[in-house]
């Protein structure tokens, strides 16, 4: 569910699919260069080219690992619902995660995402667990 709070930020209040959180990861610096025309030009490009590999090779990792969590999340779901495990929910800030706790059942954490999405739009968020604490966010409990 996705919620803003008084000051306009949105955030996305959500059951997590998966047992685990995937890592994101940064596929590295922006390159940009105002190449010329001549042999600099080309030993600049080379250059990039030796940067860009390592930053393509992390993509394709990320890549497949993607696809192997896309492969696995049915598996994952009908195991879920067929041992009637307890449902995670997680608030994100923008697309940082903020908050998550363990709601119960597919009914109980619908209702808990209702609550915590409402609170939200109050501008009461959740105490912060995920995350490095900031002085610029409240930590209020749900």
């Amino acid at each position: 569910m996705k919620v803003q709070d008084p000051s306009g930020e949105t955030w996305r209040v959500t059951r997590r699919w998966l047992p685990w959180r995937p890592r994101r990861r940064g596929l590295g610096p922006d390159l940009w260069i105002d190449a010329a025309d001549g042999p600099v030009s080309l030993l600049v490009l080379f250059v990039i080219g030796i940067l860009v590999l390592p930053i393509v090779t992390i993509g394709v990792f990320f890549v497949a690992e993607a696809l192997l969590l896309l492969l696995l999340l049915p598996f994952v779901v009908l195991a879920r619902v067929a041992r009637g495990k307890q449902w995670w929910i997680e608030a994100r800030r923008g697309f940082r995660p903020y908050w998550e706790c363990e709601a119960g059942s597919w009914r109980e954490s619908g209702a808990r995402i209702r609550r915590v999405a409402e609170q939200i739009t109050r501008g009461d968020p959740p105490l912060r667990t995920l995350g490095p604490l900031s002085d610029d966010s409240p930590d209020v409990h749900p």
